[in-house]
């Protein structure tokens, strides 16, 4: 596999090394976190929910009334040159499509050149696949979620500084990941994850009304209907996590991540629980096998 340094990126037209991928400085992404942008997977050789994923982002440049100047065709296509130009069979894909430099580096969208990016990375995950016995701690942080009625996270943007502060919490208490509450004091999610609890033989994850609704998260729902588990959306609360089974992030980039403490009280035995290990051993199947996946060439 090539250096880092020698993979490409797409920014606005040109396949450039990402050594040299750049954007402006007068870019709206950058001065006001005005854009939307989405997430990927690769798999031995398969893009995971390529189209899936395409769309959602579409939906948020839509949500984001962004002057998007490819057709989903066009794109789909840049995804897949620049996997298959930097070749690895595992990779991570990030697009970022923000509103872009206007005439003026100010506020006002009106007469902004929309701006597109694309890249790869070799796979990232917090647990590694063979490492599936790691647990991770987690802290229900004192900063809230955003509030739909603010800026509905539906619409995938780059207007991260809520999760990133939130993380910064919890590191800065010993843990390794965040879990928020919306301002309702409900279970909301995790930075860049979604949320399940195991208990009394059913899965349970918060209603899609103030989260991301993730791809890997309907995924989770798809695994646990083959598997028999029940699965239901409702509002939790702390106490239904602290008292679960089992508690378990998922990403599309991350995987499936279980916990094994949150604010330190034990989540089961604190060891990785059964419905876990089944979800993430049929997830990695999937991804393998190329299921829900788009081949490429790789070079490996």
């Amino acid at each position: 596999m090539s250096p880092e340094k020698e993979w490409i990126a797409y920014v606005n037209g040109e396949y450039v090394p990402q050594s040299e991928a750049k954007v402006s400085v007068f870019d709206h992404g950058f001065l006001y976190g005005d854009g939307v942008f989405d997430t990927w997977c690769t798999w031995n050789g398969y893009v995971f929910h390529l189209d899936r994923h395409i769309d959602r982002l579409y939906r948020s440049i839509h949500a984001f009334q962004i002057n998007m100047p490819l057709t989903k065709a066009q794109f789909r296509k840049i995804v897949i040159k620049v996997v298959e130009t930097n070749g690895a069979k595992n990779q991570y894909i990030k697009a970022i499509v923000s509103r872009g430099v206007g005439p003026r580096p100010l506020l006002s969208p009106i007469g902004c050149k929309t701006t597109v990016v694309v890249f790869s990375r070799p796979y990232l995950r917090l647990v590694e696949p063979g490492q599936e016995d790691k647990m991770i701690k987690a802290k229900i942080t004192s900063l809230r979620r955003t509030p739909a009625q603010c800026l509905d996270p539906k619409a995938k943007n780059l207007n991260y500084a809520n999760l990133v502060l939130a993380k910064i919490e919890a590191m800065n208490a010993g843990a390794d990941e965040a879990i928020m509450l919306d301002i309702d004091g409900f279970v909301n999610e995790a930075p860049g994850y979604n949320v399940f609890a195991y208990r009394d033989g059913a899965l349970f994850t918060p209603l899609a009304e103030n989260i991301l609704l993730g791809v890997t998260r309907d995924t989770v729902f798809e695994i646990a209907e083959k598997e028999g588990i029940p699965t239901r959306a409702e509002r939790l609360i702390p106490y239904d996590l602290y008292t679960a089974d089992e508690v378990f992030l998922c990403s599309t980039a991350g995987g499936i991540v279980p916990i094994g403490e949150i604010d330190g009280r034990k989540i089961g035995d604190g060891k990785v629980g059964p419905i876990a290990k089944k979800v993430n051993q049929r997830y990695l199947e999937m991804l393998e096998k190329g299921v829900h996946g788009t081949k490429y060439r790789t070079k490996e």
